[in-house]
């Protein structure tokens, strides 16, 4: 399927007045990652009569000539010029062809350019390594998806990388991590230009939470590598269906049937933990399970996976996820309304951490 896109920045709305919003470009390149394109396009790019003339003007910048193939099957043909690139006020970066695949340097002084004249930087999931390549996230942080994070790390050592958080922002650069987790930080693009109304209207639009801060650490399933055929396989299946008990490593040594210091050695080749790390991280697990589908209170919760308190609860749990227990019910219960349509009562008791 062949795609013809006009890249020159929409500038008309229903209402006659013209966009005088910041100009938001994204950029278009042969093995474009289709989804995290889209993803700015709707934001910056769809019309929104309901806000006025005050609103993006949006454009899509190709970065070399065309035809360009997406992900999906497609291809782009573009009729305009890296030079938007120039006169653009928020730059996006969605995705990159490979993390082995270099940056063209022409590239790379188009954007250390435009951010030294003030443009905004933005990056979605592997677009942190373009970001890195122009030199401008030395000595910063950075955030990308986390499968990516060790080796932007090894190919960036001058960058730090912050595998766990939804979004980062170091003054006018802005970096975020898996593809969805661009949703969240095009959405905090909008608050900080235009307010939390406005973005919590396209939030509604989108049918997404209206805010998820870029703290907020990438909910991830990270199951625990397991040596196949270990002997330790058979305790692990048993402390995860009884987690309430009150599990010591020499609880769970005699469980194994050795030594306390054997036990400890194996664990470790088992898993790459430690007993304890892998007990909170597996007592987090099934209170994140608990959270999304009832309406336990907090003491019951951490009773239930064997954190003793819910003062515990909340302590570990902020480790390890990033925020606290009640905000990962609300934001993650299937049916559960958004906080800002609940009621008065609803809210009060989704607060009461």
């Amino acid at each position: 399927m062949t795609i013809y896109v006009k890249f020159m920045p929409n500038v008309e709305t229903t209402n006659p007045s013209r966009l005088t919003g910041p100009l938001a470009v994204a950029l278009v390149y042969d093995g474009l990652c289709t989804f995290e394109f889209g993803l700015v396009a709707e934001v910056f790019g769809l019309s929104r009569p309901e806000f006025g003339s005050d609103w993006y003007r949006f454009a899509s910048c190709p970065i070399e000539p065309g035809p360009l193939r997406a992900q999906g099957g497609l291809t782009i043909v573009p009729d305009g010029a890296p030079e938007l690139i120039d006169e653009a006020d928020i730059i996006v970066v969605p995705g990159w062809k490979g993390a082995d695949i270099p940056v063209p340097e022409e590239l790379a002084d188009r954007l250390r350019r435009a951010y030294r004249r003030g443009a905004r930087l933005m990056s979605i999931c592997s677009g942190a390594f373009v970001l890195a390549a122009t030199g401008l996230l030395d000595g910063r942080t950075a955030t990308t998806h986390w499968r990516y994070a060790e080796t932007l790390r090894g190919r960036y050592p001058m960058v730090g990388v912050d595998e766990a958080s939804l979004y980062r922002q170091e003054e006018r650069i802005f970096t975020s991590a898996g593809s969805a987790a661009g949703l969240d930080l095009l959405l905090e693009i909008i608050r900080q230009d235009y307010g939390p109304e406005k973005a919590n209207s396209v939030a509604r639009r989108l049918v997404i939470s209206a805010h998820r801060t870029g703290g907020q650490a990438q909910f991830l399933e990270r199951p625990v590598a397991l040596r196949p055929g270990s002997e330790i396989a058979p305790l692990l299946e048993k402390v995860r269906a009884t987690l309430s008990r009150s599990w010591t490593i020499a609880g769970m040594a005699r469980e194994s049937r050795m030594s306390p210091r054997t036990f400890q050695r194996r664990f470790a080749e088992a898993t790459c933990l430690t007993p304890g790390v892998w007990l909170v991280h597996e007592r987090v697990e099934a209170a994140k399970d608990i959270l999304t589908r009832g309406d336990e209170d907090m003491e019951t919760v951490a009773s239930r996976v064997g954190f003793g308190s819910a003062h515990a609860l909340r302590h570990h749990f902020r480790q390890k996820v990033g925020s606290r227990p009640t905000d990962y019910r609300m934001q993650f219960r299937a049916g559960n309304a958004s906080f800002e349509h609940a009621t008065p009562s609803e809210r009060s008791s989704l607060t009461q951490a």
